[in-house]
């Protein structure tokens, strides 16, 4: 279809995605990168890319707002935050810095091309309003889509689910008429938006059951910083309290993270601590919230003020540990024996990992399949010039990353435009040569569903610091500064 497009607009970068990376690419471009000509391509309707696509009730962050926002935008609320909320800041962002003139939405994009002899992207997308087709071509493309696919959630096949009289809903594509009150629910999963949907729902429904294969850690705390509200007393400015409860965070999670790896069982015991307290002595919290894995070897969600606990303990809300036999006409059978009634099925189990948007990506006319291609420091690809792919933490806010990146790019395309140069692509060095190339992250050390499903569709890491996503944030804020632009790893042309 884009093959007709009539016109072909030119820009120095194109942004793939409006959402919390893609408005951060686009201040960063604004900021540092004056006089260069950038649009950002948005398939959606509006801005805010999962904070937009999501709808389940109670939607919120698991990252506290106060990293997960941007380092130039103070956050001024309750560190976890709403999906609305999350919005306006983004909206905020928008308008203070005049954005809104580079987005373009409804704009889905099928292929991008290529070319080293014109040393240009060509970008093919369709009108999503309109179906029309449209044509770009971009000096360097800048992938902020996200990671997964919005369009629809993962949701496993389980013997019996075409028999169930009731209805059979994914969080991602949450209906709007779908009406719960009074309602047996059954939520399958227990990760963050089990964790947000259930004690969301409970003083609704007649009761829902959060049914797990296995548990999740968790964190639990006040949804509240109280050296933020300390020094908002005093009237410091928000931008340094901003900086200043940023850092403390920071290095309290940095602790934690380290603490994880170096005594695992004591922060297991104390993670699980928190949960009896809020659940009682005679709770089993051994069955229902105690992993087999260590913790941070999947994400820890943060509960704030302790809601899904509070919907427990009250029994609007309860935990089975178990597994689907299958799907009966009035619920679920679980191999133990044991049966759940439900109105409707709540499908938590996640989502589908996609690689750079499900775009069709050719160089010099031959496909590109990125699982052939080696990562530089999880932004570029080795053969793949004038690229770079915002992918963010797993044990830190995703935007943290968004930021990092941006600082890059916008020095590489600085530093590419003062040495005269049209392309710049990441090759293997000499010393590279008999690097061992290895999947995308160690599965002995992040380990969650998507990944798993998705790694082979992933680009391979080294095992060098180089040549992967090194997942860690206190390292990479002094790396990334600190990267050499003429190394021989950066090949110009």
């Amino acid at each position: 279809m884009s093959e007709t497009a009539t016109r072909t607009e030119h820009f120095d970068v194109l942004v793939v995605g409006a959402g919390i990376s893609g408005v951060g690419a686009a201040y960063h471009l604004t900021t540092q990168c004056a006089g260069k000509r950038f649009v950002v391509l948005e398939a959606q309707d509006s801005f805010g890319g999962t904070w937009w696509t999501h709808r389940y009730p109670g939607i919120r962050s698991d990252s506290d707002l106060h990293t997960f926002g941007y380092r130039f935008k103070p956050w001024t609320s309750a560190p976890i935050a709403t999906a609305a909320e999350i919005r306006s800041y983004m909206g905020e962002v928008i308008q203070e810095n005049g954005l809104d003139q580079h987005i373009r939405y409804h704009h889905r994009i099928d292929s991008a091309s290529w070319s080293s002899e014109a040393a240009l992207w060509t970008v093919a997308a369709t009108r999503t309003d309109t179906g029309e087709a449209v044509r770009f071509t971009a000096n360097f493309l800048w992938m902020c889509q996200g990671y997964y696919r919005h369009s629809v959630g993962y949701t496993p096949e389980w013997p019996g689910m075409a028999s169930f009289k009731g209805r059979i809903v994914h969080p991602q594509t949450w209906p709007e008429d779908l009406d719960y009150a009074g309602k047996q629910v059954v939520v399958i999963g227990s990760g963050a938006t089990a964790a947000t949907l259930v004690p969301a729902i409970a003083a609704d429904v007649a009761h829902v059951t959060m049914l797990q294969r296995s548990p999740t850690f968790f964190r639990t705390g006040r949804n509240a910083i109280a050296l933020a509200e300390e020094l908002r007393a005093l009237g410091i400015q928000e931008e340094w309290i901003h900086e200043i409860v940023r850092k403390k965070i920071l290095f309290e999670q940095d602790v934690f993270t380290r603490r994880s790896f170096s005594e695992p069982e004591v922060v297991k015991q104390e993670l699980l601590g928190a949960v009896r307290k809020e659940l009682g002595p005679d709770y089993d919290v051994a069955t229902h919230f105690t992993p087999s894995y260590r913790p941070w070897r999947q994400r820890i969600a943060f509960v704030p003020d302790a809601d899904l606990f509070k919907g427990i303990a009250s029994g609007k809300a309860s935990v089975m540990t178990d597994e689907i036999e299958r799907f009966t006409e009035t619920g679920i059978q679980l191999k133990s024996g044991k049966a759940l009634e439900a109105d409707i099925i709540v499908t938590a189990t996640g989502f589908h990992l996609n690689v750079l948007g499900d775009i069709a990506f050719f160089v010099d006319g031959e496909p590109l399949a990125f699982s052939d291609t080696v990562t530089y420091r999880g932004m570029m690809f080795t053969g793949v010039p004038n690229m770079a792919w915002v992918f963010g933490y797993f044990r830190a806010s995703w935007t943290l990353r968004a930021d990092l990146v941006g600082d890059f790019v916008c020095r590489l395309l600085n530093h590419m435009q003062a040495k005269g140069v049209r392309y710049v692509v990441p090759m293997p060095r000499p010393e590279d040569a008999d690097m061992r190339l290895l999947p995308w992250i160690d599965p002995e050390n992040f380990n969650p569903g998507y990944i798993m499903r998705g790694i082979h569709l992933l680009p391979k890491r080294g095992d060098k610091p180089e040549w992967q996503h090194t997942q860690d944030y206190w390292n990479e804020k002094d790396a990334f500064p600190a990267i050499d632009l003429d190394d021989r790893v950066f090949v110009y042309g």
